[in-house]
């Protein structure tokens, strides 16, 4: 955001507002589509108070990110304390195969193919997926018993494949509609066998 250098929590809440009621028409014109008279418009603000919260386009999608990661989260927050982690990380991660996964499945549809052009918003999605690889390293480490480095490391190619599910599986919903019930079981197999794997490889001693 712009403005002063350490925004208010009065100004934090007041973009996060703005982030919520541009959300939707970010996604349906595209980031080239929609311009930020249609997304000033869409907030039901002027464009000159509007460019005072976010001054560019990129800058929208960097919040963006920041926001879904603060939400993204607080969900592992609630999977670590657990007492089942990993029936409750598969129970989030099919979540985001329905309709919840529906809602955000353009958006960042529009937010891949708008990194691939602006290196900023590629950094920024970059980042997310390491954060979020990041905290399923963190269960993988208590539930395998493992420090999270060794954690981390063992197990980076799961988590990284769990991230790329998550993220196809939205965008295919939300361009096609839901998945038929065979690539359903077929997605939902592989996120078993990856959760399984893990589960049993728990360290010795």
């Amino acid at each position: 955001m712009s403005g002063a250098p350490f925004p208010t929590p009065a100004a934090e809440e007041r973009g996060l507002e703005i982030l919520g009621s541009i959300r939707q028409a970010f996604a349906e014109k595209g980031f080239d589509g929609a311009s930020m008279q249609d997304l000033a418009r869409a907030a039901g603000m002027s464009v000159g108070n509007f460019y005072r919260y976010f001054p560019s386009k990129a800058a929208i999608v960097q919040a963006m990110c920041g926001y879904d990661l603060a939400e993204i989260q607080s969900e592992f927050a609630e999977i670590q304390s657990s007492d089942a982690p990993m029936a409750r990380l598969r129970e989030q991660i099919l979540v985001h195969f329905g309709e919840e996964g529906m809602k955000d499945g353009q958006l960042w549809a529009e937010i891949t193919a708008a990194a691939m052009r602006k290196p900023e918003i590629g950094v920024a999605a970059l980042q997310m997926e390491e954060t979020i690889t990041a905290l399923l390293a963190s269960i993988f480490a208590r539930v395998t018993n493992r420090p999270y480095d060794e954690a981390r490391q063992r197990y980076q190619g799961q988590a990284q494949v769990l991230v790329m599910l998550v993220k196809a599986m939205a965008m295919r919903t939300a361009q096609c509609g839901p998945a038929s019930p065979a690539l359903a079981a077929q997605v939902v197999t592989l996120v078993d066998r990856i959760l399984a794997d893990i589960s049993n490889d728990i360290a010795e001693g």
